[in-house]
């Protein structure tokens, strides 16, 4: 007999002007489980999270917790009852450091007084106990976006917590800071904690999760054992439909080297040196702090270099700003799209109206631009109901697709996709391939830099493995294998430790 419910959600139902983004949904997680919350881009996660979590109010039905009806004000008032949610969108202050972030609004000190050492000292005794190699004293905006990730699901752990929310907790994540995250998923499940878990990553349920439900359109499809389901039958149940070969075949025509990046040293890099070619795709791969992102941020001048030399269609551009490299033919996507791909107070038309803008683009092509964006918008699938709503009050996956979406209103010969797929579902995620591959067979240079190892394996032609700031591996497609690239993930990480990245230099983010 099932135990009774930690958590119920009964009707749940929310509804904003001309869009019903809940439609009656009930939910139940129990003590000691992960309960997966599963569906495309839009199918009401995000908005169901955020009424569990305090951050919004329902417009009709209610929530239990064990049996008793509660209301929320605040996401305080959902965390004085146990409930603790990282969001997709951080909610870090870049300016303070990891112990503050981890202890900020209960600070640790004798009576009014703060105690700076009591806090460093708790936070890292967390961090440890979690596996995460983080110093409690840096600044968190010095973090790459991974380690914020981890400093997030360290902060959820204060507090007597009783159901936790994790919302794409692994997006960031390599393998094996994947796997200390299960690790503490599993302790926390043997303490007696429910665990509600949001991923686009099928292939992890049925290895922490009992029971899975599906979102389709705002409204509850089923709710599943996990033991019972196959990651085919969910990605149909997600879409209402069969989806079949989510990654294309990229046929493979390599031309003239477009971006040669030669013994490139700056904070967080040591000589690192790569060729780029049209009409191939390039992966990049390596843990978190490897230098997978530095190396191209560099190149585009986002970081900073203290030697080598980049030159870009035969031009010597190193050193150049990001917009010179954009006006040159360069594109970088941002794995951060809150601060540096996206303007939240605009449509998504008008995203791209000012990219343009800003990258110095003609007016005949801004003329162009509403037939442009509804070729764009149909292309990665955003519906059409979301291109008139600013971006900031679109789901995170329909966020990713505006992003994904702005490199197309350039006529770039070199596109650099840092996490493309970060919250997109496996629907979109197909759609987001295939225009890599039209990208690619079109004879545009593309660089997929990513944390998923089977998007690098299944895109690129040939990919580099970068560990310590360092090139560790070139290998072909036919050496593309789990084992073989996770062999180069650890070259030379436990010595001659590369220095904390300063802070990013300034520049215009493509």
């Amino acid at each position: 007999m099932p135990a009774d419910p930690l958590l119920e959600a009964r009707g749940l139902t929310k509804a904003y002007p001309g869009v019903l983004a809940l439609d009656a949904v009930d939910f139940d997680l129990r003590a000691g489980e992960v309960h997966v919350l599963f569906g495309e881009n839009g199918a009401g996660k995000s908005t169901m999270i955020s009424l569990l979590a305090g951050a919004n109010t329902p417009s009709a039905g209610e929530i239990r917790i064990r049996g008793e009806a509660v209301s929320f004000a605040s996401v305080a008032d959902a965390q004085a009852r146990g409930i603790y949610t990282v969001f997709q969108e951080f909610s870090l202050v870049p300016t303070m450091s990891v112990a503050q972030n981890m202890f900020l609004g209960h600070e640790p000190g004798p009576g009014p007084f703060l105690s700076p050492r009591a806090m460093r000292t708790k936070a890292a005794a967390v961090l440890a106990d979690l596996g995460f190699d983080i110093r409690p004293e840096i600044d968190v905006g010095r973090l790459s976006r991974a380690q914020q990730q981890m400093v997030e699901i360290a902060k959820a752990m204060q507090g007597a917590l009783s159901v936790l929310i994790l919302d794409e907790p692994t997006a960031s994540l390599t393998d094996r800071e994947v796997d200390q995250l299960f690790a503490v998923i599993a302790r926390l499940k043997a303490q007696g904690v429910g665990i509600i878990y949001i991923s686009h990553r099928v292939h992890e349920f049925e290895r922490i999760a009992e029971r899975v439900t599906v979102l389709r359109d705002g409204a509850r499809i089923g709710t599943e054992q996990m033991a019972e389901m196959t990651e085919q039958k969910l990605v149909d149940m997600m879409a209402g439909r069969e989806i079949r070969d989510i990654y294309p075949r990229i046929a493979h025509n390599p031309g003239d080297v477009i971006l040669e990046i030669d013994g490139l040293s700056g904070p967080g890099l040591r000589g690192a040196s790569v060729q780029v070619r049209r009409g191939e795709v390039l992966g990049v791969a390596g843990l978190v702090g490897s230098g997978k992102s530095r190396l191209f941020r560099a190149a585009m001048g986002l970081n900073a270099t203290h030697a080598g030399r980049v030159r870009f269609k035969g031009r010597d551009m190193t050193g150049a700003t990001t917009r010179a490299m954009v006006r040159a033919g360069a594109w970088y996507l941002s794995p951060d799209r809150k601060h540096e791909g996206l303007i939240l107070a605009e449509t998504p038309a008008g995203n791209l109206r000012m990219d343009l803008m800003l990258a110095g683009g003609a007016f005949l092509r801004i003329a162009r631009l509403r037939a442009a964006a509804e070729r764009i918008f149909t292309h990665v699938e955003l519906p059409p109901a979301y291109r008139v709503r600013s971006v900031g009050k679109l789901s995170g996956g329909n966020q990713q697709k505006v992003l994904f979406g702005k490199a197309f209103g350039h006529e770039a010969d070199l596109y650099i996709f840092d996490e493309p797929t970060v919250g997109v579902d496996m629907g979109t995620r197909a759609a987001l391939y295939r225009l890599i591959a039209e990208l690619a067979e079109s004879g545009k240079a593309v660089v997929v830099i990513s944390s998923d190892l089977p998007e690098v394996m299944n895109l690129a032609h040939r990919a580099i493995v970068l560990a310590n700031g360092r090139i560790t591996a070139e290998l072909p497609r036919a050496e593309l294998r789990e084992e073989v690239i996770l062999r180069y993930f650890f070259d030379a990480q436990e010595t001659d430790p590369v220095p904390a990245p300063a802070p990013q230099t300034e520049g215009t983010p493509a």
